[in-house]
């Protein structure tokens, strides 16, 4: 029986455009002024800084060039810890100054809302950082929807193609792994979570011809009935 529910965001609850259209140039054309700003006097800035320099060997004391790297990486949409961690702080800035709301797609914002009156507990793993996975739940379009999770997981745990990241996610729920449902719209990140021995189903939004072995979902509510037959 499934008693926990694991989700991806990107494509899943929400959309991949508000990501790579709105978050992503959001935080590409802050980033310079953010970095200069808060580098002196901000420890948490300071240590992701640290981080930035020792993964791609620039000297840790030049901004520019740390600046540089970290465009580089949005760019390239590099799942890098501390680049996701920096974009974490800007937008929250920007969630707070109004300039967007997180987007989630209305049938998962209901599911969400029920799934937790039905007493699932549940999660979210993304390769965004866990600032900003509550952020885009916190400020969403239909409003603060973080009371429905019970934790939220990032690259911290691993990489999202990794067996030992889903192994790690379910040490740390301290549950058995077929009683957890991961819910992602890649197909490399289910096999992982399979081969970890969790359920699984493949998200995959609009009429497109899918070729695979998972159960196919096209929404929440495709889920839910999904569910039952896995129970």
């Amino acid at each position: 029986m499934i008693r926990v529910i694991l989700t991806d965001i990107e494509g899943t609850t929400s959309s991949i455009s508000f990501v790579h259209d709105v978050l992503f140039p959001y935080a590409a054309e802050h980033m310079a002024d953010f970095v200069r700003e808060q580098s002196a006097d901000n420890e948490e800035v300071q240590a992701q800084l640290k981080a930035v320099a020792e993964e791609s060997g620039v000297d840790a004391n030049d901004l520019d060039a740390l600046v540089d790297v970290l465009l580089t990486w949005i760019r390239e949409d590099r799942k890098a810890t501390p680049l996701k961690a920096l974009q974490g702080m800007i937008w929250e800035k920007g969630y707070r100054d109004g300039d967007f709301r997180g987007h989630v797609y209305q049938d998962a914002a209901d599911k969400l809302r029920e799934w937790h009156d039905r007493g699932l507990r549940q999660y979210v793993y993304s390769s965004g950082s866990v600032k900003a996975q509550k952020l885009i739940f916190g400020f969403s379009t239909y409003g603060d929807l973080t009371p429905f999770f019970s934790g939220y997981f990032d690259t911290h745990v691993g990489a999202k193609r990794e067996v030992q990241a889903y192994q790690n996610i379910r040490d740390e729920l301290g549950v058995e792994p077929d009683t957890v449902l991961f819910l992602s719209d890649v197909a490399e990140e289910l096999d992982a979570a399979a081969e970890a021995g969790m359920e699984t189903i493949l998200l995959v939004r609009g009429e497109v011809s899918i070729d695979t072995t998972y159960p196919v979902a096209r929404d929440f509510n495709d889920v839910d009935k999904l569910m039952s037959e896995i129970d």
